[in-house]
């Protein structure tokens, strides 16, 4: 008996701070970061094939589908890991707006990863599977993890952190994303920093050195203490952003789009990541939907989505099994 057909599921995220320092010899950025998985989902279902072979449904489905695709990466890596001789057919169908800040790239690879080690039976640990997501890229082992997390480094090293409650978002999705590199660039030039011509501004996937201990920016342990208060009150106190003004200095719509979020009577708002795609925090569901009402009808997004977290990380929905 061999698995014929396996689905997984994994979440977008929020980034509930983003704390960037400046750039180190390598062009990179240490970050200190306090992610939550939210209830918008990317999901992967895996088939047997001889090669390896990727589908979209949903949104992006004009991305690439060959190597150029964090997903067909993230199948190879493991089939090269793993020895695997065989191919897998995916067919992903996402929720999370590409290039929205959002990590919708991230979560495939990660749902891939854990949906090919199911397929093939390649047995590996969920920390094993852990260390292939990070070479994949910066937010891939978070989507793996979910829930909320501290992440360092580029983002890539993960851990988990206490939190209580649910909490309400509101996200002002964009109809045309932001490229990271290019929000790091600005955010340099905003700062007044220097990148070596050699090195690739950018917080992602290329360096895996983490900053030295004691050094680099480091997470507000008030907005901890907030997400063990469950009180979303709290916890607007301390959303934060470093990279906010370089998103508005490359999309200053974006400005509307948080004045929007305070008029609606958002508790606060916060360009999630890279951006473009804004999050506004709500009191309770009803408080959500009023706020979402008020900002469509102001008509400062391509699309305004309710959405909740913590939600788990990447898990299998199906697992079929059949002879072959």
């Amino acid at each position: 008996m061999t698995a014929t057909q396996v689905q997984v599921r994994a979440p977008g995220k929020i980034n509930l701070a983003l704390h960037v320092g400046p750039p180190r010899p390598d062009g990179y950025h240490p970050l200190a970061t306090l992610f939550q998985a939210v209830s918008l989902y990317e999901d992967v279902l895996a088939r047997p094939a001889d090669e390896i072979t990727l589908e979209l449904r949903g949104r992006g489905t004009d991305l690439p589908t060959d190597a150029g695709n964090l997903a067909v990466r993230a199948a190879a890596l493991l089939r090269e890991t793993g020895g695997v001789d065989r191919g897998v057919h995916l067919t992903i169908t996402k929720q999370v707006p590409v290039a929205g800040g959002m990590a919708g790239g991230s979560a495939d690879a990660a749902a891939t990863l854990l949906a090919c080690d199911q397929l093939w039976g390649t047995g590996l640990s969920r920390e094993e599977l852990a260390e292939l997501a990070a070479e994949l890229g910066a937010d891939v082992p978070f989507a793996l993890t979910g829930m909320s997390a501290m992440g360092v480094g580029r983002g890539d090293l993960v851990t988990p952190v206490m939190s209580r409650g649910t909490y309400h978002w509101v996200l002002a999705v964009q109809g045309e994303g932001l490229s990271t590199p290019h929000v790091f660039t600005t955010f340099d030039e905003l700062e007044g920093y220097t990148v070596p011509s050699a090195a690739a501004p950018g917080s992602g996937s290329g360096s895996d050195q983490a900053a030295p201990d004691g050094a680099g920016p480091r997470v507000d342990p008030g907005l901890l203490a907030a997400l063990l208060s469950a009180d979303p009150l709290v916890l607007a106190k301390h959303l934060t952003n470093d990279l906010q003004d370089a998103a508005l200095d490359l999309r200053p719509e974006l400005g509307d789009v948080l004045a929007a979020a305070d008029r609606a009577g958002a508790l606060a708002a916060v360009v999630s990541g890279s951006g473009p795609t804004v999050a506004a925090l709500a009191l309770d569901a009803p408080h959500a939907a009023s706020v979402a009402d008020v900002m469509r009808a102001a008509e400062v997004a391509a699309e305004v989505l309710t959405v909740t977290g913590p939600v788990p990380g990447a898990r299998v929905l199906e697992h079929v099994h059949g002879r072959r």
